[in-house]
């Protein structure tokens, strides 16, 4: 029987590149494709069922663990009651009030003008991007900006409109790169305002600086700041700058809010413009009214008097692993945001790495190429403030028998290479 034109075209793309090298992996090592297994049970401890094994749950980026708070779930059902599963449109025709308190709410809590919600972050950054530039203007992000962005700069790019991408975190890289697309009518420098991976945050104040100087104006992807970073959660612009004057914001409402979506925040005048420009907004299902009812329902959280004993929790663990896996051998990346990232090395032992603490019954993130540079694999542990002191010291004595195990990379030895 001859083969369908579907299957040889994904027999063609079986064979190329980072897909042909990882299925010969996983055919060598089946059991180390962690992300096929289901989890199959949630308790409120943070731990989990996953692939038939109860497991401490350290892969959720429910940072605050909200997703287990009464009043959010409270509110998802009241939304649920009250407006259904979906508002059936999308938002070039309507919107439904929940979305529209909801803006009204996160851009009180921001201090902004104005918010705009999108069904995610990648859906905000791949349809702002574009929407915020033309032809005669340019397009630049940090060449170690979120994968996001990256697809945002592809498809103005596509439009005609110039991009480029500037060393990391560099003022000096940015400010050159700007001069040399002279000339130009307008320019839009994207960065995240944390990098997840490494935890680093920007120059902001520095970066500010340079686009004014060069008729430029900052959009940041704050998705990894959204509700545990700056006062009350606001995140890193405000943090930085004390204002939005020249600044796009975007925020996560999965991570820290624990509900569904993204956001662009800033002025009125630049959402506006966004709701007539942006395609993955006009032509996009919208997050659904429930969700919208609990993402207001944590923002009353997030102003709250709780709230910083909330983040003193997070903050308290997120300390504990962080020293804890330093002083323990490890190299370390993060521990700003409630990422705390382990250095492991090549792709192999990195899986490896992640299946081992799966069986001492702890479930983290193994992170390799292309999410990090090739033979530079990560633990990528994500805390919550409702992780217990007792799990992260279990969590740490794993640590601890995966480097007696195997052999892992020595902070000297990095800071060399």
């Amino acid at each position: 029987m001859t083969s369908a034109p579907l299957d040889r075209l994904v027999g063609s793309l079986a064979g190329t590149g980072m897909t042909r090298f990882f299925r010969r992996m996983f055919d060598d090592y089946p059991d180390l494709l962690m992300k096929d297994l289901t989890v199959e049970a949630v308790n409120p401890d943070r731990t989990i069922k996953l692939g038939g094994r109860w497991v401490t749950n350290f892969g959720s980026d429910s940072f605050l663990g909200l997703d287990q708070d009464l009043r959010v779930c409270a509110a998802l059902e009241r939304g649920l009651r009250t407006w259904g599963t979906h508002n059936g449109t999308s938002r070039a025709f309507s919107s439904a009030e929940p979305n529209v308190r909801a803006e009204h709410k996160l851009a009180e809590w921001l201090g902004t003008e104005a918010a705009l919600i999108y069904p995610s972050v990648t859906l905000a950054n791949v349809g702002a991007l574009p929407a915020l530039v033309t032809r005669q203007d340019v397009l630049v992000a940090d060449q170690f900006a979120h994968n996001s962005i990256d697809e945002g700069l592809k498809l103005a790019k596509a439009r005609g409109v110039r991009t480029a991408k500037f060393e990391h975190n560099s003022p000096a890289a940015l400010e050159e790169t700007l001069r040399g697309l002279q000339p130009f009518r307008h320019a839009v420098v994207a960065v995240d305002g944390v990098y997840s991976m490494s935890g680093e945050l920007p120059p902001l104040q520095e970066f500010d600086r340079i686009c004014r100087a060069h008729n430029a104006c900052l959009y940041v992807d704050d998705a990894h700041a959204s509700g545990v970073l700056g006062e009350h959660g606001r995140g890193t612009v405000l943090a930085s700058l004390g204002h939005y004057d020249n600044v796009l914001t975007v925020g996560s409402l999965s991570k820290g809010f624990s509900c569904l979506g993204g956001f662009v925040a800033g002025s009125h005048a630049a959402v506006d413009v966004l709701k007539l420009r942006s395609n993955s907004l006009i032509f996009g299902g919208p997050v659904p009214p429930p969700y919208l009812e609990a993402v207001c329902a944590v923002v009353d959280i997030l102003m709250s008097p709780e709230y910083p004993a909330l983040r003193a929790r997070l903050d308290a663990n997120v300390r504990k692993l962080a020293q804890g896996a330093a002083r323990r051998g490890f190299t370390v990346l993060g521990g700003l945001v409630p990422i705390v990232s382990v250095l492991i090395g090549g792709e192999e032992a990195t899986l490896k790495a992640g299946r081992f603490l799966y069986e001492h019954g702890y479930y983290a993130q193994s992170v390799v190429f292309p999410a990090v540079p090739h033979g530079h694999g990560v633990l990528r542990m994500q805390v919550n403030a409702n992780h217990a002191p007792a799990q992260i010291d279990g969590l740490l004595d794993a640590l601890a028998a995966l480097a007696v195990a195997t052999a892992v990379p020595e902070p000297a030895a990095v800071a060399a290479a």
